[in-house]
């Protein structure tokens, strides 16, 4: 019997949680001991002081479970000595800053939450858990063709201070593809955590270095910020789409309830008697997207209210958009589509499923980097604080202990009460179009899992059409003659998301990859 299957950013997570499936842990156990790893393996990304979202189908308890671990604003007040400085990323056709330093740093959950799901769920003991990731600290990780990339870019950051350049630039030399990245200080913090558990990074040793890091230099996070911080553990959004029923999470992430409305905009039409990719198909995808961020801004307003998912996901409001929808299908005009704010860019995805039928989908985030390392800890941490798109009303206004917003949606797909579709995507604004595409594309077009993850995709937002590479010139030249503004992408791109996922066929789980974010897969 197959043990199970994961699908994630980089062949080390991919293998750290293979290799607990083979110990006799659950999906749970793999995609948690896997996330550690990625903050070696995917250290351009990811970072041990990040936060996320996970998404657990417990099958021997029947239940379904978000666990909400995304970073929570600090109590410290913005003052003139602050450690907050602007850098200029250059992803060759814009150039962006974004913000770094002490005050740059949101209450990190990752640690929390990913404890948390394995406390709860799992079956394997931290210590067993936390082993690959120790060892790849150790031993080091190579940088994989899919982190390659960010590494490039994110330069400015890592040579920001000595401490963080001797890690990301040993020698003073950027290293190439395949060459190995080591973090032997961060693996004895590993190791003390292995012992210890989450107690040492909230109010323990480990604490009071990242307080005492943050005192000395200017930074906002206090004491009492990591010891308040909780883990929101709640039901997931269930909605019917045909005859399946898609868990998605709610707030802090504000990806579910948005993709939901999407779906709920979608299940009206029949995409799958469409070409895939056509001229109708596109159409189609563009104003479901159009109309979901129209929506966005009635989200924004009531997304936080304690019934506020149900409201927006209410008949009743979504009508006169499906209304909408059908009128411009015809050929009305369409609606301004105000712009987003995306979130972080730099975010990976891991899915497993185990032979029991159990289903783990988590979503993580560290910003980029917040731009140094914790005195001798060898932890980094997020920059979350410093995500413009993350403080549309500008940096460090929200209120102390506010939970921030994120697009991350891990999603799990399920059928008659059998497992269909462990799924998620990094990808910012992107998340949203990527795992709307991979849904439809497995449920009403019916392809094969790797085909649904790879096929070429749209997004749109801001009255423009990114049309991935792949999509046929024909159709992109009858969408620009029906009045869209199309950017033509020459090939398959990062933009477009990393959707890492495991699906269940005749049985028997099969993992697919993203290939625009390094995805990779073990089954075991």
């Amino acid at each position: 019997m197959d043990k199970g299957a994961i699908a994630a950013g980089a062949p080390a997570t991919a293998a750290a949680g293979a290799a607990l499936l083979a110990r006799g842990g659950n999906a749970v156990d793999a995609a948690v001991g896997a996330a550690f790893a990625s903050f070696v393996a995917e250290a351009t990304i990811v970072n041990i002081g990040g936060s996320g979202i996970g998404l657990v189908v417990d099958r021997a308890e029947n239940r379904h479970v978000t666990y909400d671990f995304f970073s929570d604003m600090p109590s410290g007040t913005m003052h003139a000595a602050a450690d907050f400085r602007a850098v200029v990323i250059d992803f060759g056709t814009e150039q962006q800053p974004f913000h770094i330093g002490r005050a740059s740093v949101a209450v990190p959950g990752a640690v929390a939450g990913l404890c948390a799901m394995a406390e709860a769920h799992g079956t394997l003991p931290l210590s067993q858990l936390l082993e690959p990731a120790i060892e790849l600290a150790d031993k080091g990780a190579p940088l994989s063709s899919g982190q390659t990339y960010a590494y490039q870019i994110l330069q400015p950051i890592y040579r920001d201070t000595p401490e963080l350049a001797a890690l990301y630039l040993p020698r003073d030399r950027q290293l190439t593809e395949g060459e190995l990245m080591r973090f032997p200080a961060l693996g004895r913090s590993l190791r003390r955590l292995a012992l210890e558990g989450p107690d040492l990074f909230y109010r323990g040793d480990l604490a009071q270095a990242i307080i005492c890091d943050q005192v000395q230099h200017g930074g906002l996070l206090m004491a009492e910020d990591l010891d308040a911080y909780q883990v929101h553990a709640c039901p997931p959004i269930e909605i019917e789409y045909r005859d399946h029923t898609i868990l998605l999470p709610p707030p802090a992430s504000s990806g579910g309830a948005l993709i939901a409305f999407a779906l709920k905009l979608l299940v009206g039409w029949n995409p799958g008697t469409m070409a895939h990719n056509s001229l109708p198909h596109l159409r189609l995808l563009t104003e479901v997207m159009r109309l979901t961020n129209v929506a966005r801004s009635h989200w924004d307003s009531i997304g936080d209210e304690q019934d506020g998912v149900a409201r927006f996901l209410d008949d009743e409001h979504v009508k006169p958009f499906a209304r909408r929808l059908t009128d411009i299908m015809a050929g009305a005009a369409p609606p301004f589509n105000p712009p987003e704010s995306e979130g972080p860019n730099d975010t990976t995805h891991i899915s497993v499923v185990d032979g029991q039928g159990n289903l783990a989908s988590i979503t993580t985030s560290a910003g980029e980097n917040a731009g140094f390392v914790v005195g001798d800890t060898g932890i980094c941490l997020n920059n979350m604080l410093g995500e413009s798109d993350l403080h549309p009303n500008g940096f460090h206004n929200l209120a102390p202990g506010r939970r921030l917003s994120t697009m991350m949606t891990p999603t799990i797909v399920m059928r008659g009460g059998e497992p269909v579709l462990a799924v998620g995507s990094g990808g910012s604004s992107r998340i949203r179009s990527a795992i709307l595409q991979v849904l439809s594309n497995m449920i009403d077009f019916q392809l094969p899992i790797e085909i649904a993850i790879n096929s070429p995709r749209i997004h749109y937002e801001a009255q423009r059409l990114q049309a991935e590479g792949g999509i046929a010139a024909p159709v992109t030249a009858d969408l620009e003659r029906l009045g869209y503004q199309v950017n033509r992408w020459p090939g398959s791109n990062m933009y477009f998301g990393g959707a890492h996922a495991v699906a269940y066929v005749n049985g028997h789980p099969v993992p697919a990859g993203d290939a625009r974010r390094g995805g990779s897969v073990a089954l075991v």
